[in-house]
């Protein structure tokens, strides 16, 4: 298109300079030399016949050469202001030229290649508009489009890690009631269940087992099919004390590694009683794994926090991991040969987070201490 404007400018100052030409070359029918020399014949003539007395034709010839060196001079003006008009419609030509190629092709030329960017994948290159010319508001509205796109493609790519997270996480939560169902499997298998009491309460303890993870992987089901960025969280007003004596009890009844500190006290919490139980499990099979000392479980009510705290007596975990250790799949670099996935501790906080809680950290010489923090909602104190 440009190329086109170029062309039809070019053509027209063709024209413009052609009929120039042609209008000065008829005007200039006769030679200057011819003129020049005519008017000197005339001169010398005019001079002759004053020089023998006779005045009248002197006169007369006088008047024609005046008469013709005018036209002349009319002629010679006109000439120049036909130039001059040349040059002012050649300057005006450029002119419009100039304002069609800023004001129009230039701006498109940018769009075209802004569009064919665009049809290269390429979002993150923008769009400099400028209101003022004819394609402003157009550009202002390609652009526009190409942010959304750019938002709406970031937030697919968001949402397919966050289902792959999420994934990722339920699959790991998965493993802790599968431990369990195994250990009771094996206590079974070796006999262990010398009563019949003892034997209800093992199958008792893998038929919750099952049924939590038969809950899990119906989380699993349903993030697989959908984009969510959170797992469900369906909060409750529950007694924390006797949950996490019973989620305590149940745990330590694979081992004798658990000890809880029964507290002297009732407290009630707005939480999701499920997720409050995974998140109690991943802290003790996290310390199990890899601290491979006693547990010691206590709670505390500090004025309107309830605490849940998780004590072990291994290696802790290193300084330069602390800042990053609640990342997800990240491990520290003091777990070993120990396999995981580096979700535990992401899973604790981000469920606890969304209780309305905190999860914090001590690091001892001796051990580490994980802190689950609750707000109360009520409290009582019960007296022994």
């Amino acid at each position: 298109m440009k190329s086109r404007l170029i062309g039809i400018t070019l053509s027209f100052a063709a024209v413009i300079i052609i009929i120039t030409v042609c209008f000065s070359v008829s005007n200039q029918s006769s030679n200057p030399q011819d003129i020049q020399a005519e008017q000197i014949i005339a001169a010398n003539e005019i001079e002759q016949l004053t020089q023998m007395g006779r005045v009248e034709e002197s006169a007369k010839k006088a008047a024609q050469l005046q008469q013709a060196i005018r036209k002349e001079v009319k002629k010679d003006s006109r000439n120049e202001q036909v130039i001059f008009l040349c040059i002012i419609s050649l300057i005006f030509l450029c002119s419009v030229f100039l304002y069609i190629y800023f004001a129009i092709l230039r701006p498109f030329d940018k769009m075209k290649i802004f569009a064919e960017k665009i049809a290269q994948g390429n979002f993150e290159i923008p769009l400099n508009y400028e209101r003022s010319n004819y394609f402003g508001e157009f550009t202002w509205a390609f652009d526009s489009m190409r942010r959304e796109i750019t938002k709406a493609r970031s937030c697919e790519r968001e949402a397919v890690a966050n289902n792959k997270t999420i994934i990722a996480t339920l699959s790991h939560d998965i493993k802790t009631p599968i431990s369990s169902i195994r250990a009771y499997a094996e206590g079974l298998e070796a006999n262990l269940d010398g009563t019949h009491e003892k034997r209800m309460k093992y199958l008792s303890v893998i038929m919750r087992k099952c049924d939590e993870v038969s809950r899990l992987t119906n989380d699993l089901f349903l993030h697989s099919l959908s984009d969510l960025d959170k797992l469900k969280i369906s909060m409750e007003k529950l007694e924390l004390t006797a949950l996490i004596e019973n989620t305590v009890k149940e745990i330590a009844a694979e081992q004798d590694d658990i000890h809880f500190q029964t507290p002297n006290f009732t407290v009630w919490v707005d939480a999701d009683c499920n997720r409050l139980i995974q998140a109690t499990e991943n802290l003790i099979n996290n310390a199990r794994k890899y601290a491979k000392s006693d547990i010691d479980i206590s709670m505390a009510c500090l004025d309107d926090i309830a605490e849940i705290r998780f004590r072990d007596y291994g290696n802790g975990i290193p300084d330069e991991d602390m800042p990053f250790i609640f990342d997800k799949f990240y491990r520290g670099k003091n777990c070993g040969r120990e396999q995981g996935s580096g979700l535990g501790l992401y899973i604790v906080k981000y469920v606890v987070e969304k209780m309305g809680g905190k999860v914090l950290l001590h690091n001892y010489r001796d051990g580490l201490e994980a802190v689950i923090q609750l707000p109360i909602k009520t409290s009582k104190n019960i007296s022994v």
